[in-house]
């Protein structure tokens, strides 16, 4: 459902077969949550890490976002418009916890329920943030209301989405700055139609980043006096980030920095690691497909681009769709904390990225994941779950050691 390319044959086939939310945000699980000293586990060569999956819940129906609460449940987000609740010790509760189901367009393969996350007060007042494409015309919506009291819904934030139903972005989190940062795709089809990606006076192909916390006039919420575009003519003051083509899953990291896996349109998979400082960031859609140039219309001189930190080939090879993940802070294997986690929605192939300490970035491929995953999430502790969509499951994802490829060999 969620994000192909824009081209006819995918989007047929994603009608067949489908492609929180995964997320590390101040309320959710303790994404620093480790046992003492775990921190001073010396890191390995990913080239010694593997993923194992465990399936853990089944049953589910198209499955997208997943997001962990503070008393130890997960919720797992239905593109239907139903949220269903697990718990590791119990399992998935057999009804939904919420139904938004009269809301919600689903009339396109990519529509539907798109993001879940928990308010960073959520303990107090059980309020929920989650996106959407609304009724009547796929708009992408933004709402909050509290878990019990679906009546109560608060639409906070819309971008109007009409005309292609593909590429509608839709990762809701909470950065460690309490504000709370949404994304959008480009308006769907291919080849950026609406050129929307350079445009600042759109919230398409954006990340935004707003204060949920205040009311300001009759907005239900406030623009971050530190927004990059707030005094500038014509632009969208919500902006935060731009340049994104379909931004299907983000998450956001122990320091408020945001790893992005921004979907292509046929040439590379792409994901982007944004520091805090770099609000105003230009990702390069659709100038460029990643690094290559996609569009040279779209281009401008002296214009600075943010490089992603890995990027794969798309054209000719198994992969179709990037799932972006989470940076691994659990106890389980301190040797692996630190490692962003990420694959794809076709290959499924696990793709294991993490900063250098002299600078740059180390990548490997590490394992597979379960078929179609959709969205990774993290639990209370800190430690993995995926989705799969079409099969409808649920699986716990750890990292196990693997000895050297030179290990255990021997001389005649």
């Amino acid at each position: 459902m969620v994000r192909w390319r824009g081209r006819t044959a995918a989007m047929t086939a994603g009608l067949l077969a489908l492609v929180s939310s995964a997320l590390m945000s101040a309320s959710g699980p303790a994404a620093g949550a480790a046992t003492p000293g775990a921190d001073r586990a010396a890191p390995v060569p990913l080239t010694e890490l593997t993923v194992v999956s465990e399936q853990v819940a089944f049953g589910l129906q198209r499955p997208v976002a997943i997001t962990g609460l503070p008393d130890g449940r997960m919720l797992i987000a239905e593109k239907d418009g139903t949220v269903r609740s697990y718990r590791p010790d119990t399992g998935l509760a057999a009804e939904p916890i919420l139904d938004l189901t009269a809301r919600i367009d689903t009339s396109d393969n990519e529509r539907g329920l798109l993001g879940i996350t928990p308010a960073p007060d959520f303990v107090r007042t059980g309020m929920l943030y989650v996106s959407y494409t609304s009724l009547p015309a796929g708009a992408l919506t933004l709402a909050r209301l509290p878990i019990g009291a679906p009546d109560r819904l608060q639409v906070l934030l819309t971008q109007e989405h009409a005309e292609y139903g593909n590429h509608n972005g839709g990762q809701v989190a909470f950065g460690r700055d309490g504000y709370l940062y949404w994304s959008t795709g480009d308006g769907g089809y291919a080849n950026d139609p609406y050129k929307a990606g350079q445009d600042l006076g759109t919230l398409l192909g954006k990340i935004v980043r707003i204060d949920v916390a205040r009311a300001c006039g009759a907005k239900p919420y406030c623009v971050p006096a530190g927004n990059p575009f707030v005094r500038k003519p014509g632009a969208r003051p919500e902006i935060w980030l731009y340049g994104l083509r379909n931004p299907w899953r983000f998450s956001i990291d122990v320091d408020n920095s945001l790893w992005i896996g921004d979907v292509g349109q046929g040439l590379v998979e792409e994901i982007d690691h944004v520091r805090p400082w770099q609000g105003g960031a230009n990702l390069g859609w659709s100038c460029r497909e990643g690094t290559p140039v996609f569009d040279p219309d779209q281009c401008r001189p002296g214009v600075r681009y943010v490089d992603p930190v890995f990027e794969y080939e798309h054209f000719m090879t198994e992969g179709c769709s990037v799932t972006g993940g989470v940076v691994y802070r659990g106890s389980r294997t301190p040797e692996a904390r630190g490692v962003y986690l990420a694959s794809d929605y076709c290959s499924t192939v696990a793709f294991a990225v993490r900063p250098k300490a002299g600078g740059g970035y180390e990548s490997a491929t590490i394992g597979h994941l379960p078929t179609q995953p959709t969205a990774f999430g993290v639990d209370v502790q800190g430690e993995l779950y995926v989705l799969s969509d079409l099969p409808g499951f649920l699986s716990r994802v750890r990292f196990e050691r693997v000895p050297p490829a030179s290990a255990g060999v021997t001389t005649p």
